[in-house]
């Protein structure tokens, strides 16, 4: 049984920084390329950050770039996500799973970020 549990959300200033951890179980982590997603309240998920299965390459969206950093650690099972300078539109729920969209797993509770003064 596929498992996705996000952690590491909370509130935050603006220019802050927090560092997501996905944990994952249940199928070959090494061997998907991941990413972690972004759902602000009343909008759909995006993409904001993605892996290759060796952390080869890395690619983020345009509104997180030289920001946030994307990592993994295949012997764990675990990605990553480092965000620095913190954003109000930074605010949502944030997902991981795979990065290609006929791979996907079932989605996990995710990890709710508010960037708030």
């Amino acid at each position: 049984q596929v498992q996705l549990v996000e952690s590491g959300g909370g509130l935050v200033q603006p220019g802050g920084s927090l560092r997501l951890s996905c944990a994952t179980s249940g199928f070959t982590f090494s061997s998907y390329v991941m990413g972690w997603y972004r759902q602000a309240a009343g909008s759909e998920r995006e993409l904001v950050a993605r892996i290759t299965t060796a952390a080869y390459r890395k690619t983020y969206a345009d509104s997180v770039q030289g920001r946030f950093t994307i990592s993994r650690d295949n012997a764990k099972s675990t990605m990553y996500l480092q965000m620095n300078s913190l954003k109000p539109e930074d605010t949502g729920v944030y997902y991981c799973n795979s990065a290609v969209e006929t791979q996907t797993f079932n989605w996990g509770m995710g990890t709710q970020v508010t960037v708030s003064s």
